[in-house]
């Protein structure tokens, strides 16, 4: 089971908080969660005028080979106005349309930074040992 809860904060210190959301889905193959602005498509919504967010940002998506994976999706942008960092233990950068493993059991972090501003996106997450 893969666990995700969402805090979108802006302004200079992370106390101003605009949403804390949460998701949950079973670990099988074909199982995705996603993560960007479209209510219609994403289970964890981020504001609607958070252009730096795509409509369908990240996707989380449990694979055949029984891991779950993140990748952040090509927008409709050829350069990015974000950044997306992962922190499972070893922080690092996640290329535009990159895809890499959580580990399990393992938990940390996804964050969406705004290059032209002071906004962000953290979603965290949590893998148990099932």
């Amino acid at each position: 089971m893969l666990d995700l809860n969402m805090a979108s904060t802006s302004g200079a210190d992370d106390a101003a908080t605009v949403a804390m959301l949460m998701a949950s889905a079973p670990s099988r193959p074909g199982a995705t969660l996603a993560v960007g602005r479209d209510a219609t498509r994403c289970h964890l919504v981020t504001p609607a005028d958070w252009l730096f967010v795509s409509r369908v940002h990240l996707e989380f998506q449990y694979g055949d080979d029984m891991t779950w994976w993140v990748t952040w999706r090509r927008g409709s942008q050829d350069a990015p106005v974000a950044e997306v960092q992962v922190d499972d233990g070893q922080a690092r950068t996640l290329p535009y349309g990159g895809t890499t493993p959580l580990p399990r059991p393992g938990s940390g972090e996804v964050v969406i930074l705004d290059l032209n501003g002071q906004r962000r996106v953290t979603i965290g997450w949590f893998l148990a040992a099932d």
